[in-house]
């Protein structure tokens, strides 16, 4: 299991913060992907954020009636370590092609 921290993301036209209105889940809670998370009021209209991945809740790291700043902490998973899927390509050096002799017309 691995802990991932989803921070406040930018909702847009320059909002810097945004509060917590009511908290959709609860820590300890499983939750899919795209799943209604939380939602958040800021200084133009009220949004419902939806859940960035699959994982169990496991720290809400603000209240509800709290605002915070886009970018801090908003929520921690504990998901499962995918590991690699598929092959890092090789990055291969771009081979130039010169032609020696001169076109016969």
């Amino acid at each position: 299991m691995a802990e991932v921290t989803f921070p406040l993301p930018d909702l847009g036209e320059g909002l810097i913060s945004a509060r917590v209105l009511e908290w959709l889940v609860a820590e300890g809670d499983w939750v899919e992907r795209n799943a209604p998370l939380v939602e958040l009021e800021t200084t133009k209209s009220a949004v419902e954020i939806p859940s960035p991945q699959s994982g169990r809740v496991t720290r809400l790291h603000v209240g509800e009636d709290e605002e915070l700043a886009v970018g801090e902490p908003l929520v921690t998973f504990a998901v499962e370590d995918a590991g690699i899927v598929g092959t890092v390509p090789e990055e291969k050096k771009p081979r130039r092609r010169v032609r020696l002799t001169l076109p016969e017309d």
